[in-house]
């Protein structure tokens, strides 16, 4: 695979989105600009300029009309996708972790840093009248990756202690946690049906779920920090990235920092394939929705769009 090196960041990149078409595909960093790309050819469509500090996250909603971006600079903004124009600007306590709209009802969530005495909150609001809907505060530590879950009836979250809960944001309760890893979880992806999600973490392995009841379903081991997991939504696949922390990589080889991004068959937890590239850790990885392709975002700053060969497709697991 000859990957697309898109490079419109000069620094760190913190997640990569792609919209629900997959013809668009989000990046941001720690450089205050989120971008967005035609993902088919790596052209770069523009910047949202307005934010201070390094942005954490970022979602589209399902039309691909509007942008949600939540930063270090302790704001919240809704942007339009077309023009790149600020539509409103939301200001929080302390720094944006999370962030992420719903579909069928036209809501969107953000959860913000513990910091400076202040507890780590995931606020519900509605996208038309900007009103706050709900308020909620995380159990024990603060969120640090979340996603909605099946038909967006509750928030699915991961923590810095290692936890896994279910909020439930209209009555303000965690419905349901538990604690399958060490330490921090790093990613929550859901897949295309929304029956499974799968975490990162920095105890060096990935995990599978049942997105209902939490039921722990698969494991995925490595020898490094896994920053990002994503589920291939056509085959029974999970690709997993990271590599040694960041503050370690001038230390080391691109080689010996595991920097590759690892395939796994879904149901086996074997490792099938492995993809080079990226000079530091893989902070952010995402399938194309068709699955045909994926990219992966860097702590080089570099976002890298990989089609598939035919190999790919034509390989069988032996078993």
């Amino acid at each position: 695979m000859r990957p697309l090196m898109l490079h419109g960041h000069e620094r760190a990149i913190t997640q990569i989105k792609y919209n629900k078409d997959g013809d668009l595909l989000f990046s941001v960093s720690k450089d205050t600009k989120p971008t967005v790309w035609y993902s088919v050819n790596g052209e770069r469509l523009g910047t949202y300029n307005g934010h201070n500090g390094a942005v954490w996250c970022i979602d589209v909603n399902h039309d691909s009309t509007t942008v949600l971006t939540g930063s270090a600079d302790n704001s919240v903004k809704l942007w339009e996708c077309e023009t790149g124009s600020e539509l409103h600007h939301l200001k929080t306590e302390t720094a944006v972790r999370t962030c992420g709209f719903s579909s069928p009802r036209k809501v969107f969530y953000y959860s913000t840093d513990e910091q400076m005495g202040m507890k780590c909150s995931i606020y519900l609001y509605d996208v038309v009248s900007l009103e706050m809907i709900s308020v909620v505060m995380a159990e024990k530590s603060k969120v640090t990756a979340a996603s909605w879950g099946p038909f967006d009836n509750y928030l699915l979250t991961g923590h810095e202690n290692g936890m896994v809960g279910q909020y439930d944001l209209r009555n303000g309760k965690c419905v349901k946690s538990i604690k399958p890893h060490q330490t921090q979880i790093t990613d929550l992806q859901l897949s295309k049906d929304s029956t499974m999600f799968i975490t990162s973490s920095k105890d060096t392995s990935a995990k599978l779920f049942d997105a209902d009841n939490l039921d722990l379903l698969k494991t995925y081991k490595t020898e490094r920090p896994v920053n990002s997991a994503a589920i291939s939504p056509l085959l029974d696949h999970v690709v997993l990235g990271g590599g040694q922390e960041a503050m370690e990589v001038t230390t080391t080889t691109s080689r010996a920092g595991k920097f590759d991004a690892r395939f796994y068959h879904m149901i086996f937890e074997e490792e099938i394939g492995r993809v080079k590239g990226h000079f530091g850790p893989i902070n952010s990885l995402a399938f194309h929705p068709d699955g045909k392709s994926y990219s992966s975002g860097g702590e080089d700053g570099y976002v890298r769009v990989h089609n598939f060969d035919q190999s790919y497709f034509d390989f069988k697991f032996e078993y």
